[in-house]
Formats: structure tokens, C-alpha cells, sequence
């Protein structure tokens, strides 16, 4: 292949994977608040269960509703290591971005790299607008059009499910309309707090015509009393290149630190730019 034509495609792979991993941040964005292939992110070999007595949708949606306000409301601020990747089947790393996302109530968020290695162009054009794309839906319309609510999704119950240290209601979710930043899946809703532990899926409607699929699985982690994104992971199928990984790791959490003088000082040190 000569050198303009392995561009072009390295920039056409670049850019479908930047819609699919945009699409899927859209989709995450409203539930912030709230590893290789092939590897599961938490055990769910665990049966589902019948489902107890007196549970419905409706009930289960409003409850989620009125935690996840209640926890918007209490979280102040939290700053997070981030390390975002482009991997192939067989593990390699084609692309790595590793930095410090930080957010501010009630919708700002900002982000300082620190470290990146990898393809240039798959940075720049997936990686770069991936992380900017979150900090605009923090604020933005994406916010409300991607929230499990009962304006964008109906949910179909089917069980109980042990997930690690967590046991959960087990729906199915289905979107009310065809939107790309709504999708086709399942929740896991923690039985004890009514917060979303874990979503798998897919978009409701096609991303674009190079990307044929894409799967994503996100796990969250309760870090002092909030639910906030542990691991994310979307497998890729786009047309003539194959399939792709997109993932995301959230480590180190500081929560509410910005409520102390000294915390906050300790935190302001370090400047916090968008990508451009």
C-alpha cells in the first residue's frame, strides 16, 4: 500500500473510532455522578435470581432518579487518573493518553495529560476529541439526552444478580427512540442505594458507515459514598480494518477535596487545560 493510501486509512480508522468512543462518553456522561478482550470486568457467573416481591420498572426508575439527584447535589468536586487506549486483539497498545480529569459542580471539567506514547494521528483524532467530548456533554444537551430516565428509556426487569460485593436488579433497557447517544443494553442497579453498577451494550442506532458495531461495557466503583466510572471498554468492529478496543481506566479518586481550603490548594497547583 503506498504511503498517501496507508494515511488515508489510518486516518479514516482514526476517525470511526473517535465516533464510537464520542458516542459512548455522550452516553456515559449523565451517569458519572452517579482490560483486555475477552476478560470480564466483574464476575457474572452468579445466576440472576427471581426478582422479589412488589419491584417494578416504574419504581425502579424513580428510585434511581431521586438517589442520583441526591448524590449530584453532595459531590462537590473529584479529580481522577485517567489512562485512555487504542488496543488491537492480540493486547497491543496502539494508542495511550494518561492524565488528571478533574470536575467542578455542578458541570465543569477539565483535563491535563501527563503522559502519552503511541500513534500520533490515533491521539489526535480519537483519543483528543474523546476527552474534550466529555467535558462539552458535562454541560451540554447530551447530559439530559443520554440520562436512564423515563424520558429516554424503558426497562423490562428480569431478575436479581450478585455482582462482586454488590447485589443488583438485573433490566433490560430499551430507548424510546432512535438516538446516538442512547443505547440498547442492560443495567445493573445496586438493590441497596439505586445507583447503576454496571451497562452493557450497544448504540440504538448506527454510528456511521465505517463503523458496522460497536459493544461497550462500563463498571463503576463506590469511592466514599458516590458511584464513579471504575473501567470502560468498547470492542469496535469497523468495515475493512477489523475490530478495536477502546478503553478507560479510573484510578485514584480524590472526592470533595475541594471543600477543604488546604485540599484545594493542593489541587489548584497543577494548571487544568482542554485538549485542543
Amino acid at each position: 500500500m503506498r504511503r498517501k493510501d496507508r494515511a488515508t486509512s489510518h486516518t479514516k480508522l482514526a476517525l470511526s473510532l473517535g465516533a464510537a468512543a464520542i458516542v459512548a462518553i455522550a452516553m456515559f456522561a449523565a451517569k458519572a455522578k452517579a482490560q483486555t478482550s475477552g476478560e470480564s470486568l466483574l464476575n457474572l457467573e452468579a445466576r440472576v435470581e427471581p426478582l422479589r416481591p412488589r419491584v417494578t420498572e416504574s419504581q425502579l426508575l424513580a428510585e434511581l432518579a431521586t438517589h442520583n439527584e441526591e448524590r449530584r447535589t453532595a459531590l462537590h468536586d473529584y479529580t481522577v487518573l485517567r489512562t485512555y487506549q487504542v488496543v488491537d486483539l492480540k493486547g497491543k497498545v496502539h494508542a495511550e493518553e494518561i492524565g488528571r480529569m478533574e470536575f467542578l459542580s455542578p458541570d465543569k471539567k477539565a483535563f491535563t495529560v501527563t503522559a502519552e506514547s503511541g500513534s500520533g494521528l490515533v491521539r489526535h483524532m480519537a483519543l483528543n476529541p474523546l476527552i474534550n467530548s466529555e467535558i462539552e456533554a458535562a454541560a451540554g444537551k447530551e447530559h439530559h439526552d443520554s440520562a436512564i430516565s423515563t424520558d429516554n428509556y424503558s426497562l423490562s426487569l428480569l431478575g436479581e444478580q450478585q455482582l462482586g460485593p454488590y447485589h443488583c436488579f438485573v433490566a433490560e433497557a430499551v430507548p424510546k427512540r432512535k438516538a446516538k447517544y442512547l443505547f440498547e443494553g442492560r443495567v445493573w442497579i445496586d438493590a441497596n442505594d439505586y445507583s447503576v453498577v454496571r451497562i452493557e451494550g450497544h448504540p440504538a442506532t448506527k454510528l456511521s458507515f465505517w463503523i458496522q458495531r460497536a459493544d461497550f461495557v462500563r463498571q463503576y466503583q463506590k469511592v466514599d459514598g458516590f458511584w464513579l466510572p471504575e473501567t470502560d471498554q468498547t470492542l469496535v468492529q469497523v468495515r475493512l480494518y477489523g475490530k478495536k478496543i477502546l478503553k478507560i481506566e479510573h484510578r485514584n479518586y480524590v472526592v470533595n477535596a475541594g471543600q477543604s481550603t488546604n485540599a484545594r490548594s493542593s489541587v489548584r497547583e497543577t494548571p487544568i487545560t482542554q485538549i485542543n
